[in-house]
């Protein structure tokens, strides 16, 4: 089996009212600790490659500041692949990571689907966390239906939405949006660690439950 992960970060850097955004880096730090310390090389792909746009940027944060100052991995982040460079059976799994930008480029970006559609007919692990479910809400199978439809999924809450201001600002409800495709959509309070793993589908709810995605797909990987 191949010890390779495909992890998605956002290309878009500006929220509708003008807000600095992009991936948020403790979806990524967090789960990158998990999963390279148990032998996994991580890629890094984005919808427009090179240097993607980072939000979240606390290096308070011990594992955001072993991972920022990773040379190895910092090069490979600033250096993203764009879709056309990804060949998905290189990867044992894919995961979207969070930061309000995902909810503007990674719903509608097809040739990204494409790759995780790949990957998870492969028997592959489709995973998100936070706003990274909004990469997943308009992936298809092959056989026409959408991934998440009839699986328990999670992500970004509503009420997490409204707490941080930005529900008039994001260009959907994520969780109306999961929903909405057919997914048995579950959640914890605001801020708590919440994660749902069905059909090697793996979903977070928020940046607390970055961690225990990425320990998650791990289980399933073994």
């Amino acid at each position: 089996m191949t010890k390779k992960i495909l992890f998605v970060v956002t290309s878009h850097d500006k929220k509708a009212n003008g807000d600095p955004t992009g991936y948020y880096l403790s979806e990524v730090a967090h789960p990158w600790k998990v999963l390279t310390e148990a032998g996994y090389e991580i890629d890094f792909v984005s919808p427009k490659g090179g240097t993607p746009p980072v939000d979240g940027l606390d290096l308070d944060d011990p594992i955001n500041k072993e991972f920022w100052e990773n040379t190895r991995y910092q090069k490979k982040i600033a250096n993203s692949m764009k879709p056309a460079d990804v060949t998905p059976s290189d990867y044992a799994a894919i995961y979207y990571a969070g930061g309000h930008g995902a909810m503007w480029d990674l719903p509608n970006d097809t040739a990204i689907a494409k790759i995780a559609t790949n990957i998870y007919e492969a028997n592959g692990i489709v995973a998100a966390v936070c706003h990274g479910p909004a990469g997943l809400v308009n992936i298809k199978l092959s056989n026409g239906n959408y991934l998440i439809d009839g699986k328990k999924v999670n992500g970004f809450t509503n009420e997490e939405e409204e707490l941080v201001g930005l529900t008039n600002v994001v260009p959907f409800l994520l969780e109306d949006q999961l929903k909405e495709h057919g997914g048995i959509y579950e959640k914890s309070k605001p801020w708590q660690v919440h994660v749902v793993a069905d059909q090697r589908l793996v979903t977070g709810q928020n940046p607390q439950s970055a961690t225990k995605v990425g320990e998650t797909i791990l289980e399933i990987l073994k």
